[in-house]
């Protein structure tokens, strides 16, 4: 129905729907209308046939003039499968790919048990950023705001602050969908990784060492106590050791067979 509301009657050609296995194929003839792009088409509305469009939404063959493509992109992730995609899509053609294989059936009860526990009407950019989330991919900068939202509700949990905030679903979710391991695997690999790139940096420092606000440039999405209690949990494991107490205090690698100093003396803790 979108294709027909849509497509460029003035170039020759038919819309064909190619189906297969796991996926189908719909094609076009003509690009997006003027002024859509692949950035902007769940935003902008410029239907290219009006006419058809409101004929179809009057007739009840679509839910309302506009919404088809923000339908597809939301039943798509509803339904655990891949978003649309528009690979070969150009100036001539929009080629637009519906997958049929579910990814992931447990994200599909995650989002049943979002909606029972929430009881919160979600639009389509809110189910975009889950999917995001989920697969562990980019999310804009343009749509971080909009995570806020998600966060309220306790859907989303944050890791890390500032510039390097990374996001993951929350931990009662992964639990009832039988993910415990899931959630607490993607959290704690952050604070994994934070260590090492901790515990790299001093051992390139050595001999010097560090001050912490060093160190707070190399993690800067963690607040200072967080850095302290990274750097404790090292410490505690001899791996670093702290020289002085006080905010000019300096931090060491513990460098050698069986942590001692090059010159074979052991490392104070």
């Amino acid at each position: 129905m979108n294709a027909v509301s849509h497509r460029d009657y003035q170039l020759g050609g038919s819309v064909f729907l190619r189906q297969y296995p796991r996926h189908l194929v719909i094609e076009s003839p003509g690009g997006f209308p003027l002024g859509i792009t692949l950035e902007n088409i769940l935003d902008r509305q410029a239907p290219r046939n009006r006419r058809i469009a409101e004929t179809f939404a009057r007739c009840g063959l679509v839910e309302r003039s506009g919404q088809g493509m923000n339908l597809m992109f939301e039943e798509s992730i509803r339904q655990g499968k891949l978003r649309p995609a528009f690979s070969g899509t150009d100036a001539y053609q929009v080629v637009l790919t519906l997958h049929g294989q579910v990814q992931d059936s447990r994200f599909v009860r995650f989002l049943e048990e979002v909606g029972r526990d929430t009881q919160a009407g979600f639009a389509v950019y809110d189910f975009l950023l889950l999917d995001l989330i989920h697969r562990q991919e980019l999310v804009p900068g343009d749509l971080q705001p909009q995570l806020r939202r998600l966060v309220d509700l306790g859907v989303v949990e944050t890791i890390g602050r500032g510039r390097g905030t990374r996001y993951l679903l929350a931990r009662r979710f992964h639990a009832a969908t039988g993910q415990r391991g899931i959630y607490t695997r993607r959290r704690g690999l952050d604070r994994e990784q934070n260590k090492a790139l901790l515990l790299k940096h001093l051992r390139d420092a050595h001999p010097d060492g560090c001050a912490m606000a060093e160190l707070q440039q190399v993690a800067p999405a963690l607040g200072r106590r967080a850095i302290q209690v990274l750097l404790q949990e090292l410490r505690e494991d001899g791996l670093i050791r702290v020289q002085g107490r006080t905010r000019s205090s300096r931090w060491f690698a513990v460098t050698g067979p069986g942590n001692q100093q090059p010159d074979g003396e052991p490392w104070s803790r």
